[in-house]
């Protein structure tokens, strides 16, 4: 995989379940040439809750400490959801190359959520080789982001 010339830092976070893909995704990207901002957990064996990881992750892109970001727990979508409750992320939760790339080009996807329980590491690593290397799509797809852009905006009661 070639990497831009800019550097880039991605966040990283992961609950115990995901620990041991985090632990690969984290050496991928550093071969990459990839700035890794770790944002825990430290191993497998300490149950640890992943709305932590998946606010710190979405807390690091949304304030710029880091351009985009990579969440992983057992299924992916616990760390997704919470992601996504941070103003400003993108959080996508993908099984493949195809919805890792769809997520980047239609939905400007800034999070990456993967499920450690579900997806084998070669998969995952190839869905983060396709997200990382796709291109944020324009035209329609612009028009799309403003009006989910705007529900950070929103407050419903």
């Amino acid at each position: 995989m070639t990497v831009s010339v800019e550097p880039m830092r991605i966040a990283l976070g992961a609950d115990h379940a995901g620990y041991d893909l985090k632990t690969l995704v984290a050496s991928a990207l550093t071969g990459w040439g990839y700035e890794v901002l770790d944002l825990g957990t430290e191993n497998a064996n300490d149950s640890v809750d992943y709305p932590d990881f998946g606010e710190a992750v979405g807390r690091a892109v949304a304030s710029g400490r880091a351009q985009l970001g990579v969440a992983i727990c057992g299924s992916g979508i616990g760390i997704s959801i919470a992601a996504n409750k941070v103003a400003g992320v993108r959080a996508a939760l993908v099984h493949d190359v195809t919805s890792a790339r769809l997520a980047r080009e239609h939905n400007h996807a800034n999070v990456l959520c993967l499920g450690s329980r579900l997806l084998e590491p070669s998969v995952a690593l190839a869905a983060l080789e396709a997200w990382l290397t796709t291109t944020p799509g324009e035209g329609r797809h612009l028009n799309r982001i403003e009006k989910l852009n705007a529900l950070d905006e929103r407050i419903d009661i």
